[in-house]
């Protein structure tokens, strides 16, 4: 019970995890486009105020191009801007990914943790009886067989959700 509890928690972790930088990869793809459009757009008062105070990591980078294309500054300072500030937002969407990585390894290892731990009460029933009966044995092979199968499931979702958010970020790194 204690390893499928714990196996529950780090799935729950895990899709958390997910389905937050789910939601960052997309934000951040869907405004790319038009904000790349506005940048070579316009470069007024009005747009510089309209993105100064805004939390889209995005909207941050068009905020400090902006200025210091107002400033005079020539361009290549501002691209260095831009590009410090495009550096720091993918470490931000990289952040926890290698929680993840860690969950589809250690999973499937807590699942096997638990198949041990219920071939061993198996084994420890069959030593303690003179006869052999299938009832005595069912309950451990059981035990063993839930928390393999959790471990699996929890892995693999894992896995997959790694996988994915990595294939985003390269995704936006390349954009």
């Amino acid at each position: 019970l204690t390893i499928n509890v714990t196996l529950l928690l780090i799935l729950g972790y895990v899709v958390f995890i997910f389905v937050k930088k789910y939601f960052d990869f997309n934000s951040i793809l869907k405004s790319y486009s038009a904000i790349n459009r506005k940048i070579e757009e316009e470069y007024d008062s009005m747009m510089l105020s309209k993105y100064e105070n805004s939390t889209n990591p995005f909207k941050k980078l068009i905020s400090k191009y902006i200025s210091s294309h107002k400033d005079g500054n020539k361009k290549s300072i501002a691209e260095s801007q831009l590009k410090n500030q495009g550096d720091f937002e993918m470490a931000r969407l990289g952040e926890k990914l290698g929680v993840l990585a860690t969950c589809s390894g250690v999973a499937p290892m807590i699942g096997f943790l638990g198949t041990v731990l219920g071939m061993v009460k198996v084994f420890q029933n069959m030593s303690k009886e003179k006869t052999f009966e299938i009832a005595s044995l069912s309950g451990g092979i059981m035990e063993a067989m839930i928390t393999t199968v959790g471990g699996l499931i929890v892995g693999i979702v894992a896995y997959v959700a790694y996988n994915y958010l990595v294939s985003k970020v390269e995704k936006v790194i390349h954009n």
